[in-house]
C-alpha cells in the first residue's frame, strides 16, 4: 500500500500541472490503473468535478463524523493527508476528486502550491523523464509579459493623463516585455508538455512582437501607405486602417476560441478571453468608423476598447497573484473560480458510459 501512494506522489508531485487526472470511476484494475493512459490528452484541463450525489456537510467533529463516504485521514494513511476534526491539510498525492470533495466539506483546509496548480490551473498530460519537478513554471513569466504590455497600453488607449500615438512609446516593452517573455513562457509549456497555455502564450508573443514591429518605422508598415514623404501619413490612410483592422478581427476570432476552451480552466481565464474578444472586435470598429468619417465615434470605440483591454489586465492580475502564492506556500489561496464542472470532460463521460 505504501509502495502504491509512493508512485502515486511521484506522477503527480510536480509544480506544473493545474489540473489533475479522473479517478477510476468503473473501480477496474485497482484504485490507479490505467492513470496515465486516462490523461495523456491535453482536454483535461482542469480537475473533475466531484460527484455531488451524496449530501455535503462541515466536518466539525474530531474525526469520529464525517460526511459522506469519506473517512478521516492521517498522515500516515494511503492518502497522505491528516485531521485534526476541523482543519484538514491536503497535498499533491491526493486525486483531484478527492480533493475537490474535501475542500467543500472540510471545516477549514490547507492545500500545498502543487495541489492548488492541479485543481485550479493547467493541465496534466504524459512526460517523459522529471522535467515537471526539475524545472520553474513558466505560466507566471509569461502572464507577467502580458500585463506589463497591456495594461500601459490600455491606459494610452483611453488616452489617460494626455496618452495616445497607438502606445508608441511602449515598443521597447511589446518586445521585450510582450513578446520575449511571452516566447519564453510558450516555449517553457511546450517542454513540460502543456499544449493550451503553450499556444496561447506563443500567439500572444507573436502578436506583441508584430505590434511593435507596425509600430517601428523599419519595418515600413504604415510607410507603405503614404503618398508624401512622411512614412507616419500612412497611418491615417483608409488603406492601412481597414488592412490593421482585419488583423484585430482576426485576432478576435481567436480569442473566442481561447474563450470556450477557458469554459474548462477558471473564471479568470474565461473573463480574460471575452474582455479580450470585446477589445479586438472594439479596435477593429474604431479604424473603420475613422474611415467612414465618424472621427467622433471611432475616438469613443478606442477608449472603449482601452477599457475592456484594462480589465482583462485585472484579471491577468489576480491569477498571477494567486499561482505567485501558491508557489511560494503561502498559508492562505485566493480564489480563481473553478469552472471544471461546467462542461464535462469527454474521459469522464467515456468513464461514466462504461459503468
Amino acid at each position: 500500500m505504501a509502495n502504491q501512494h509512493e508512485n502515486l506522489r511521484e506522477r503527480t508531485l510536480n509544480n506544473e500541472n493545474l489540473a489533475g487526472p479522473e479517478v477510476n470511476r468503473g473501480g477496474v484494475g485497482g484504485n490507479h490503473a490505467n492513470l496515465m493512459d486516462r490523461t495523456h490528452n491535453n482536454e483535461n484541463l482542469t480537475a473533475p468535478t466531484p460527484d455531488l450525489s451524496a449530501p455535503l456537510e462541515k466536518d466539525f467533529s474530531n474525526g469520529s463524523k464525517t460526511s459522506g463516504h469519506l473517512p478521516p485521514f492521517d498522515v500516515n494513511s494511503q492518502a497522505g493527508a491528516y485531521s485534526n476534526g476541523y482543519h484538514q491539510h491536503l497535498d499533491a498525492s491526493h486525486d483531484s476528486e478527492t480533493a475537490l470533495r474535501k475542500i467543500q466539506t472540510a471545516g477549514s483546509i490547507s492545500i500545498t502550491p502543487e495541489l492548488f496548480e492541479k485543481l485550479y490551473l493547467s493541465p496534466q498530460t504524459r512526460v517523459h523523464g522529471d522535467l515537471r519537478r526539475t524545472v520553474g513554471n513558466p505560466t507566471p513569466l509569461a502572464l507577467l509579459g502580458f500585463l506589463l504590455s497591456l495594461m500601459p497600453l490600455s491606459m494610452d488607449l483611453m488616452g489617460w493623463r494626455g496618452a495616445g500615438g497607438n502606445g508608441a512609446a511602449g515598443t521597447g516593452t511589446y518586445y521585450f516585455f510582450g513578446g520575449l517573455l511571452m516566447i519564453l513562457g510558450s516555449l517553457g509549456e511546450f517542454l513540460i508538455g502543456n499544449t493550451f497555455p503553450f499556444v496561447v502564450f506563443g500567439s500572444f508573443g507573436a502578436f506583441w512582437l508584430g505590434w511593435a514591429a507596425t509600430l517601428q518605422p523599419f519595418y515600413n508598415a504604415y510607410g507603405a501607405y503614404s503618398t508624401t514623404d512622411n512614412p507616419a501619413d500612412g497611418l491615417a490612410t483608409v488603406g492601412f486602417r481597414s488592412s490593421y483592422a482585419f488583423f484585430f478581427l482576426a485576432m478576435a476570432l481567436l480569442c473566442f476560441i481561447y474563450l470556450i476552451c477557458s469554459l474548462r480552466t477558471n473564471m479568470c481565464f474565461f473573463m480574460i478571453f471575452f474582455s479580450l474578444v470585446m477589445t479586438f472586435c472594439l479596435l477593429a470598429g474604431s479604424f473603420w468608423e475613422a474611415n467612414n468619417g465618424n472621427v467622433a465615434l471611432s475616438g469613443r470605440l478606442q477608449k472603449a476598447g482601452g477599457a475592456f483591454g484594462f480589465v482583462t489586465t485585472l484579471f491577468g492580475w489576480w491569477i498571477f497573484i494567486a499561482i505567485m502564492l501558491a508557489s511560494l506556500d503561502f498559508p492562505f489561496e485566493i480564489p480563481v473560480g473553478d469552472l471544471s464542472g461546467f462542461i464535462k470532460g469527454a474521459t469522464e463521460r467515456k468513464s461514466k458510459e462504461s459503468v
